[in-house]
């Protein structure tokens, strides 16, 4: 949880903004990995497409549930956002590599990205000391 000092440099407007970001990531990770958890058909199919054999989908799934945890608990986020954006680059690697639709497939795991650490800029004064944007 942000200290006094942290909470006194980030407005509530700031505050709010960074928790809705962080909670969007949060579901959609979550919502991923019980899917790939429960080995949906769907998404079976997605990863065949995508050159990845079934079995691949736990081991898939159990990552993004891990990344989706310790991106959700203050103590760990910065941690999880680190591995979500590993997790996030494989999955950009991958639709690169079958030559997916760019907007729409390949590039949505900047969105998600920009989302996890923008929303972790918004909620940390300690962040936004370490990427400071000039005026």
């Amino acid at each position: 949880m942000p200290t006094e000092i942290e909470a006194a440099n980030t407005s509530k407007t700031m505050l709010w903004t960074g928790r809705v970001m962080s909670a969007v990531v949060v579901l959609f990770l979550l919502a991923d990995s019980s899917m790939k958890l429960m080995r949906l058909a769907p998404v079976l199919e997605a990863q065949a497409q995508l050159g990845y054999p079934d079995a691949d989908a736990r081991l898939l799934g159990v990552i993004a549930l891990v990344c989706a945890l310790l991106y959700a608990f203050p103590r760990t986020a910065i941690l999880g956002a680190i591995l979500t954006t590993g997790l996030l680059g494989g999955a950009i690697a991958s639709h690169l590599r079958i030559e997916s639709p760019l907007f729409s497939h390949t590039l949505f795991g900047v969105y998600l990205g920009l989302l996890a650490w923008g929303g972790l800029f918004f909620q940390d004064q300690r962040l936004r000391a370490l990427i400071p944007w000039r005026r």
